[in-house]
C-alpha cells in the first residue's frame, strides 16, 4: 500500500492505495474516517454522484456500528477497510457487538414505522450502493459501489451470485 498524507492535500492519482484501514471507537472519529475516503475517492476520479452515494452509506454503516453494535461504548473498535480501484470501491465495516438479523429489521414503508425517526439506514445503503451483504453473526457489512462505464449497468447480484470481482477473496 503506498503511503500518502491527506490532511496536506497532496494524494496524486498515482499514489492511491489500493487498501486502506481504519479503527475507530468513537462518534468523533467517523468524520476524519470519511473524510479520508472521500479525499482517496476524489482523486481517483469518482463523481460527486459517486461520492455522495459512498459517503451517505458509509456514515450509516458507521453510526449503526457504534450506536447500535458497541451501544456506544469507546472500548469496543470498529474496523473499516476499504479497498479502492478504477472500477468499484468496496468498504468492510465490522463492530464487536453481537449482531443483528438484517431481514428482521422493520420495513421502514410500513405505515407504523413512517413517523419513526430512525429505521432508514440500511434501505440508503441498499439504494445507493450497487450491493450491501451482512455475514452470518450480522456484525460486519459490505459495501460495494461499481462505478458505471458508458455501456455498463448496475446490477446487484442475488444472494447467490457475485458480481466477479476478483478481490473480494479478502472476505470471511
Amino acid at each position: 500500500m503506498t503511503k500518502f498524507i491527506i490532511e496536506h492535500n497532496n494524494l496524486q492519482r498515482s499514489q492511491i492505495p489500493d487498501w486502506r484501514t481504519w479503527t475507530l471507537r468513537s462518534w468523533e472519529e467517523i468524520v476524519p474516517a470519511l473524510q479520508a475516503v472521500l479525499k482517496i475517492l476524489e482523486v481517483a476520479g469518482y463523481s460527486h454522484k459517486e461520492r455522495f452515494a459512498v459517503h451517505l452509506s458509509l456514515e450509516e454503516a458507521l453510526v449503526n456500528a457504534i450506536k447500535h453494535g458497541h451501544k456506544g461504548d469507546p472500548s469496543k473498535e470498529v474496523q473499516l477497510r476499504c479497498h479502492f480501484t478504477s472500477d468499484y470501491f468496496l468498504a468492510e465495516v465490522e463492530d464487536q457487538g453481537p449482531g443483528f438479523r438484517p431481514e428482521e429489521v422493520p420495513d421502514p414503508f410500513a405505515p407504523e414505522n413512517q413517523e419513526r425517526p430512525c429505521g432508514r439506514g440500511l434501505l440508503l445503503m441498499r439504494n445507493f450502493m450497487t450491493w450491501v451483504r451482512f455475514n452470518e453473526a450480522g456484525n460486519r457489512v459490505t459495501l460495494c459501489r461499481r462505478r458505471l462505464g458508458a455501456n455498463a449497468k448496475e446490477i446487484a447480484p442475488t444472494p447467490n451470485q457475485s458480481l466477479a470481482v476478483p478481490e473480494l477473496t479478502f472476505l470471511r
